[in-house]
């Protein structure tokens, strides 16, 4: 394939009726699993990124995590985990927020970024945006700010990008 996000796009994988019946879930571990395919979606992360001077990555828990902590590295940038409730082993901060099939929690370690902290929140999906604002609206609890949101996918006909503040800058590397 010549163009590197259409490698991406071939190794995703539809699975229907996960977590529950009704949801077509994207699963991105075959794009994980093909060096090319991961690189050239990283290559996009990055260069997206790249002219918003962050400071620091914020990876929401779990696949956000992989992508994230990837491009906090190429970056050469510390890397934050929004973890789900009871993870974290010092103070937290929580953000309960809904799912198009429910709801969740976010927490935070208290005193992860220091205000004025130029950050990129980083997850593999945006649905209906729930998680993605509650990652944001930790990440400013703190007094950091938000330079942008970047998701491998966004499900754009569940509308999430509307739910973001309206002055998130949002990238996505494909787009359903």
């Amino acid at each position: 394939m010549s163009d590197p996000i259409d490698l991406v796009r071939a190794r995703l994988r539809d699975v229907p009726d996960f977590p529950k019946p009704g949801i077509l879930f994207k699963d991105i571990t075959p794009v994980l699993g093909d060096a090319a395919a991961f690189s050239a979606a990283l290559d996009a992360l990055v260069a997206y990124a790249a002219p918003l001077s962050i400071t620091r990555v914020l990876g929401v828990e779990a696949r956000g995590f992989i992508l994230g902590a990837a491009v906090a590295t190429r970056m050469n940038l510390g890397f934050v985990p929004a973890r789900k409730p009871g993870k974290l082993p010092a103070k937290v901060d929580r953000v309960t927020y809904a799912l198009e099939y429910g709801s969740d929690s976010l927490e935070l370690h208290v005193g992860s970024f220091a205000p004025g902290e130029r950050v990129l929140v980083v997850d593999d999906v945006i649905a209906t945006g729930g998680t993605a604002a509650a990652a944001i609206a930790l990440a400013e609890r703190q007094g950091a700010v938000v330079a942008g949101a970047a998701f491998l996918i966004e499900l754009a006909s569940l509308g999430g990008r509307a739910r973001l503040p309206p002055a998130t800058d949002v990238f996505a590397v494909l787009t359903y």
